[in-house]
């Protein structure tokens, strides 16, 4: 099943190029306090069947007549994983990897989805900005101390991501949780793509464009951790909770991105998410 977020926030089911809105016939006897997306990812097993049969009479627009919204829309926190391919720790000439650098946090307030304005900002002009593609999956059920062997049962499903990244200079080294956390630099989207439906998650293609340019493309299979490493590592710190998004990292080929450009993801079995770039004025 291919979920979505979309307009004001309703709760939508992507089929084909239509988006069908089930949320308020699914929630009417219980709306959701917060996110309508993480409502659903709590109760997904009770959720599915009645979705699927909510689709023959909801109301449904073309996907390009909506705005679709990144897919949580407040998660509980982004982790994301550092230097977790090999071509790119060589192409930054780093020492450590994901397995021993562990995860860095994103402000959940840097989200943006599909169709949204990249904003460089103004504080930091002059300085390198980067695209970096990602595959990121969202946690399904409350996980702790959890074991790479059973780490599935606890995704719900996967999506793509754009980590935006202030670059360190030779007079700049702000820590990475500052410089990824800036309003907009987190794109996800354009929906999640539930775990049933994907099949293996790590032998994806997957790629980045800007412009049209091609300038990052790899297979999932090339992680350093993988999905079910990175799951086990994380939940033995922290405690993961249903709508947490966890970035897997990017591979070679990270670039700057300027003003004018679109940056565009490419996922195997999921989609396709692309955003615009401005700058911030005043």
């Amino acid at each position: 099943m291919k979920v979505a977020l979309f307009n004001e926030w309703q709760l939508g089911v992507v089929r084909d190029d239509r988006i069908y809105d089930i949320g308020a016939s699914l929630f009417e006897e219980r709306p959701p306090r917060d996110c309508p997306m993480v409502e659903f990812i709590k109760h997904y097993e009770t959720f599915k069947p009645i979705a699927e049969r909510l689709l023959a009479d909801a109301p449904s627009y073309p996907i390009a007549e909506v705005r679709l919204r990144q897919p949580v829309s407040r998660p509980n926190k982004i982790v994301a994983a550092p230097v977790n391919y090999l071509s790119h720790k060589q192409e930054m000439n780093v020492l450590h990897t994901a397995r021993g650098l562990g995860f860095f946090l994103k402000a959940n307030s840097s989200m943006i989805g599909h169709g949204d304005r990249i904003v460089l900002p103004g504080v930091k002009a002059g300085r390198r900005i980067d695209h970096e593609l990602e595959l990121a999956f969202v946690i399904g059920r409350r996980a702790k101390n959890v074991k790479a062997e059973d780490a599935y049962r606890y995704i719900f499903g996967y999506t793509g991501l754009n980590d935006v990244s202030l670059r360190p200079d030779g007079e700049h080294e702000e820590e990475r949780c500052l410089r990824k956390s800036f309003d907009t630099f987190t794109p996800v989207g354009p929906w999640i793509v539930t775990g049933d439906e994907i099949g293996d998650p790590q032998n994806l293609n997957m790629s980045l464009t800007v412009n049209g340019q091609v300038k990052q493309q790899v297979n999932t299979k090339y992680m350093i951790c993988s999905i079910a490493e990175l799951v086990e590592i994380f939940s033995h710190v922290m405690t993961l909770e249903p709508g947490d998004i966890i970035a897997t990292g990017t591979p070679d080929g990270v670039g700057p991105i300027r003003p004018g450009d679109t940056v565009a993801i490419t996922i195997e079995r999921i989609g396709a998410l692309a955003n615009p770039v401005g700058e911030e004025i005043g």
